[in-house]
């Protein structure tokens, strides 16, 4: 269990003051080359989680290890967020809803989202978008100057798993991306996030009100993997807060596919829903083949830093793997730790209340990362690693 206090936090390192909180474009390290990519049968069998620092000697050698983390998951996992040219997207306030039009190859994706004000403070706000909403309590934002919106993501793919849907090749998406018509939700949806962020900096705060450096993202369950990878595949936004996000979010393959062999039911590489990712990666990496994933989902995780994460568990539902993402949470606040910035990473795993469904005991955590981290108030958040009834 977590010692959380809501202190002023001490002096930064040197080190910290160094690493930025957030950065003014998408991907950093956009300039790299993608590493080799070999055939599935010719990876190597790593049966203990990869070495997220792997190459890594200090701060600058960063943004290479999380470029090659980041095509390594597109190639093998999720399929391809392809960039988008600045001149690709025009956006547009019609009230306090946010319209942002991006063409590719003659087609146009229109993406909307309204924007909800607080009655507290003054613009430019914080902006905290939930994907599809926001599962947080209400009361967590009402009395912060924080503003919400909805990322829709049906905009851009609109595969859900009760009701109608359209299939890979008919999603909006891929009417500007043939191409990639057999890419998983979770790379199209990271994409259509981008966009939003895409038009929320060609407006500027004088015409959304909104403040582009503290942008948080979070969602619960599927969505919950949603938000985990808007937020690393987007170094604008400043807070990914996944809540529950199950596996294929934040648990590690390798480790459920162990629970399972132990006798688990939970989500695991083989028992996840194929239209969120590629469906090559179950082909390829089934049962004990695994071990030859070159990636694991700490190395998802990993990709957020320098900036905040805070993941929320709840063992009381076996399917949402916690067991799996506990040791995949410690293994990759490894990374902040590296750069002396481990107090930028967190998780709260805390059971006996329903699926999404935030008890107050949480709540002061949560509200700690939202106050450093969107708000920059001075709270510690250097002791929230909270595990109980797992």
């Amino acid at each position: 269990m977590t010692l959380l206090a809501l202190l002023p936090m001490t002096v930064a390192s040197a080190q910290e003051r160094t690493v930025s909180y957030v950065y003014n474009v998408e991907h950093t390290g956009s300039h790299f080359a993608a590493p080799q990519m070999p055939a599935p049968d010719e990876l190597p069998v790593v049966r203990e989680l990869p070495d997220a620092l792997q190459g890594v000697q200090s701060f600058s050698d960063w943004a290479r290890r999380r470029s090659d983390i980041s095509h390594l998951i597109q190639h093998y996992g999720i399929g391809t967020k392809p960039a988008v040219e600045p001149g690709q997207v025009a956006a547009r306030m019609d009230g306090d809803t946010l319209i942002v039009d991006v063409t590719v190859g003659g087609q146009v994706l229109t993406l909307k989202s309204h924007l909800r004000y607080p009655k507290v403070g003054q613009p430019p706000y914080a902006l905290m978008i939930g994907t599809d909403m926001i599962a947080l309590p209400r009361q967590l934002f009402e009395e912060r100057p924080i503003a919400t919106a909805t990322f829709t993501s049906a905009q851009v793919n609109d595969y859900k798993q009760f009701g109608p849907h359209h299939d890979r090749g008919g999603h909006h998406f891929d009417r500007l991306y043939p191409q990639l018509k057999d890419n998983g939700a979770y790379s199209e949806w990271a994409w259509g996030m981008s966009r939003l962020i895409d038009g929320l900096q060609q407006l500027g705060p004088e015409v959304t009100k909104i403040d582009v450096k503290h942008i948080g993202v979070t969602g619960c369950s599927y969505a919950g993997k949603m938000a985990l990878y808007c937020g690393a595949f987007d170094e604008r936004i400043a807070l990914t807060i996944a809540q529950e996000p199950g596996g294929g979010g934040a648990a590690a393959w390798r480790k459920s596919h162990e629970a399972t062999l132990a006798g688990k039911n939970l989500e695991d590489l083989d028992k996840t829903d194929y239209h969120w990712f590629l469906e090559s990666q179950k082909l390829n990496f089934h049962g004990d083949s695994v071990y030859r994933l070159p990636y694991d989902q700490h190395e998802l995780c990993a990709m957020v830093c320098p900036r905040a994460l805070l993941l929320l568990g709840n063992p009381d539902f076996e399917w949402l793997a916690d067991g799996s993402m506990l040791p995949s949470a410690e293994a990759a606040r490894k990374v902040w730790q590296r750069f002396g910035i481990a107090d930028r990473m967190g998780w709260s795993i805390v059971g006996k209340h329903g699926h999404c469904q935030l008890p107050q005991t949480q709540w002061p955590e949560v509200q700690a990362f939202i106050d450093r981290f969107l708000l920059e108030r001075p709270v510690r958040t250097d002791h929230i690693q909270r595990v109980e009834d797992l």
